[in-house]
């Protein structure tokens, strides 16, 4: 992971990771069961849609999302989920 592109708080995470400062704790099933439906619902991609943008805008979405290795749909599907189900927040 590249820390440049993390912002202050995160590298502070990663490093306090990487110091062994944080310990790993096994999920208990109920968790498990909990976030795969989440997922289940959440990536399920059972229809299209079709919308249009300014070419500037699609342009710095792909460019952002290249930096990061991520597919610009998926960030645009995520951001319409997040929106839809009242936990997208502004930063």
């Amino acid at each position: 992971m590249k820390k440049n592109n993390l912002d202050k708080e995160e590298r502070d995470i990663l490093d306090a990771i990487e110091k062994g400062e944080w310990k790993a704790v096994k999920p208990r099933k109920a968790e498990l069961s909990h976030y795969a439906e989440f997922e289940k619902n959440t990536f399920r991609k059972d229809q299209r849609m079709n919308s249009r943008i300014s070419k500037a805008d699609l342009t710095r979405i792909k460019l952002k999302m290249a930096e990061e290795g991520v597919p610009y749909q998926t960030l645009v599907a995520g951001i319409l989920h997040k929106y839809v189900s009242g936990t997208f927040r502004a930063a």
